[in-house]
């Protein structure tokens, strides 16, 4: 077997760790909410929910029905005022996991994207990639 060194990306960590930290969560017999960015791309969710542009929700198997955590999508069906609404949210767009009971879980951070090319940013001005050793004597 040999390893790929040529740097390739892997994909991202976080549905990987969403789906760990909810069987986690609810292992312990504990509510497992999600912190959405309603305003991110994509995003389906009950708007007059949505406060400061984030909306929490409860994923716990009590709550919803057809939870799904795929690489790309969470999606569930839930009830909100007694209307049953089907949620789809990029996984990209979840900001946090954690347990309603005690606040563990975990806050994602955002996850590197390619750089786009700075046309302001010469070669000549750019600092090196690795740190400048200087000898003193």
């Amino acid at each position: 077997m040999s390893m790929d060194t040529t740097g390739s990306a892997m994909t991202s960590s976080r549905p990987y760790l969403l789906r760990a930290l909810e069987q986690w969560i609810v292992d312990n017999d504990m509510t497992p909410f999600v912190v959405v960015d309603a305003q991110a791309e994509n995003v389906d969710v009950p708007r007059e929910y949505v406060e400061a542009g984030k909306i929490v929700l409860n994923i716990a198997p009590t709550a919803v029905a057809n939870l799904n955590i795929d690489n790309e999508y969470l999606s569930f069906s839930a009830r909100f005022s007694g209307k049953s609404r089907e949620i789809w949210v990029p996984i990209d767009a979840v900001m946090a996991i954690y347990s309603r009971e005690n606040g563990q879980g975990m806050v994602f951070a955002e996850e590197p994207s390619t750089p786009s090319p700075d046309p302001d940013n010469s070669p000549t001005n750019k600092k090196p990639d690795r740190p400048e050793l200087k000898l003193v004597k």
